[in-house]
C-alpha cells in the first residue's frame, strides 16, 4: 500500500495559510517544521500516526504535528482525508499545550480568523472565532466528507 501525502489546505482565495506561515520563518525554523511535515509522508495504513511526542490527537480526527526549534514549539493541525493529510492550521507556542484562546490572536487560525477570515470561521462554527480547535475541527470534517 502507498504512503499518505501531506498537502497544504487552500482557502477560497487560493491562499495556503500553513505554507505562508512556514515561509515567513527563518530558514532554520522552516527546516525544522518541513522535516516534521516530511515525516507525515512516511505514514501509511500500517503506521497511520506518528508516535507521541511527534504527533497527538487534539479532537476527533484532528491531530497536531508537534515541531520544535530551540525554545519555540510549533503546532501544525492536520486531518486525514483518504490518502491525504491536510495541513489546516499552524501556530507558534512557548508551552506544549494548545489553549482555546489562541484563536483570539490575529492570524491564529492561519487565515481563518481576522477581518476576512472571521466570516469563514463563523460559517464553519456557526459563531464567532472563539475556539481555534472547534473551528478547525469543523473545517477538517467538511474536508473529510464526500461532496454531495
Amino acid at each position: 500500500m502507498s504512503n499518505f501525502q501531506a498537502v497544504y489546505y487552500r482557502d477560497a482565495d487560493g491562499r495556503e495559510p500553513v505554507r505562508e506561515f512556514v515561509d515567513g520563518l527563518d530558514e532554520e525554523a522552516q527546516a525544522a517544521i518541513e522535516n516534521q511535515i516530511d515525516r507525515l509522508n512516511l505514514l501509511s495504513d500500517e503506521v497511520p500516526h506518528l508516535p507521541f511526542p511527534h504527533s497527538s490527537q487534539v479532537e476527533g480526527e484532528l491531530r497536531e504535528l508537534r515541531c520544535h526549534y530551540g525554545r519555540d514549539h510549533y503546532r501544525v493541525l492536520y486531518r486525514r482525508s483518504e490518502r491525504l493529510l491536510v495541513l489546516l492550521h499552524v501556530f507558534a507556542r512557548r508551552s506544549a499545550k494548545i489553549r482555546e484562546r489562541d484563536s483570539n490572536r490575529p492570524g491564529a487560525l492561519g487565515g481563518l480568523q481576522g477581518t476576512d477570515g472571521r466570516r469563514a470561521t463563523e460559517a464553519a462554527t456557526g459563531r464567532g472565532a472563539r475556539c481555534a480547535v472547534k473551528g478547525v475541527s469543523k473545517i477538517a470534517n467538511m474536508i473529510a466528507e464526500p461532496a454531495r
